[in-house]
């Protein structure tokens, strides 16, 4: 009887234990009270973003809530600042500071030993001499063949019609198992000035060789984001039989001056600007973005664009002298990404 006892006294006094560790926070909420009355303040809410790190908290749900509550209240921030600033320039008026150049990676690019200089000497002496010499001096006039690997997928082959239809004097001819050397001479016989093969992954156009007629150079791009006319929102009709204008943008060292002579050669030299139709080759870090556009004349001052398609991105991943040779072939350059991407700042374009 006296061990009973003891248990029942010894669990009595954890019992008033427990209710007294329930009642301090009760009463220490009480004080708080009495002392927001006599006009003490109470301690501060903490403050947002906390001070540790948001990707310590294990809670998942909690995590993400805190995270977008730090990238809302960073929104916030950013547009009281612009805010902010605009007040400040609008009541400086004239006197206000020009706007600062925002840093991108282009802008930020390091500088290229091969820049080309447009009154360079070397370069135009190269110009009036290289494989594309006789088109720019509208000796010759393009005949492009083109063609795909063997057993193309129904994407691959519209996209090769759809090229036709941009490409003026253009003719698509299937493989039926024939190697590249032995089209060649084929295409040389037949006066084709270049040769266009697109080769595909799991039905998906994946590259691109381009090679000029007859003695090069051939460069081989990768080619990625394809999309075919009904994929493109928004676009305009079909494009019309006139020859498109050109823009080359972005290719300014040696070795793009010789890529973008190549996509220029494709096209004939003198464009029917009644057309309004222009083809776009976009150098951007290296990645070469093709467009196709319709522009409409709104208005004296306003001028509208329409996409026709295709489109699709090119990354060039060689460039070799002569006509294509997988073997014995001679290659200007090679991308070697692991020598060459060791800096993002850095292009070859």
């Amino acid at each position: 009887m006296a061990k009973s006892a003891d248990k029942s006294s010894g669990n009595g006094k954890k019992s008033l234990k427990r209710k007294a560790a329930t009642e301090e926070p009760q009463e220490a909420a009480v004080a708080g009270d009495g002392a927001t009355e006599s006009g003490v303040q109470p301690a501060k809410a903490a403050a947002f973003p906390p001070g540790f790190s948001i990707s310590e908290i294990k809670n998942k749900q909690r995590r993400h809530l805190m995270f977008t509550r730090w990238k809302q209240q960073q929104r916030k921030e950013k547009l009281a600042a612009k805010k902010r600033l605009k007040k400040e320039r609008e009541a400086l008026g004239d006197k206000a500071p020009p706007k600062p150049i925002p840093k991108t990676i282009d802008n930020q690019r390091v500088y290229d030993e091969t820049t080309v200089d447009p009154n360079d000497e070397e370069v135009a002496y190269d110009e009036a001499t290289d494989e594309f010499a006789s088109y720019f001096n509208r000796q010759t006039s393009p005949k492009i063949l083109i063609t795909t690997s063997d057993r193309p997928h129904g994407r691959t082959v519209r996209l090769c019609e759809q090229l036709s239809t941009v490409i003026p004097n253009s003719h698509v001819y299937y493989r039926r198992g024939l190697a590249l050397k032995k089209i060649i001479p084929q295409c040389i016989s037949r006066d084709f000035t270049d040769l266009i093969v697109i080769n595909e992954d799991r039905k998906t156009p994946n590259g691109l060789i381009l090679s000029h007629l007859p003695n090069g150079p051939t460069a081989h791009f990768k080619m990625s984001s394809v999309r075919l006319r009904k994929e493109i929102k928004r676009r305009g009709k079909d494009p019309t039989e006139h020859i498109p204008e050109i823009i080359l943008n972005n290719f300014t060292t040696r070795l793009g001056h010789s890529v973008g002579r190549m996509f220029a050669s494709l096209f004939p030299h003198d464009p029917q600007f009644v057309g309004r139709q222009v083809a776009t080759f976009h150098n951007q870090r290296d990645y070469i973005f093709f467009r196709f556009h319709r522009y409409i004349f709104k208005s004296e001052k306003k001028v509208g664009i329409q996409e026709l398609g295709p489109r699709f991105t090119l990354k060039l991943r060689s460039l070799q002298k002569g006509t294509f040779d997988s073997k014995y072939g001679e290659y200007e350059w090679v991308h070697k990404p692991r020598e060459m991407d060791t800096s993002r700042r850095k292009f070859h374009l």
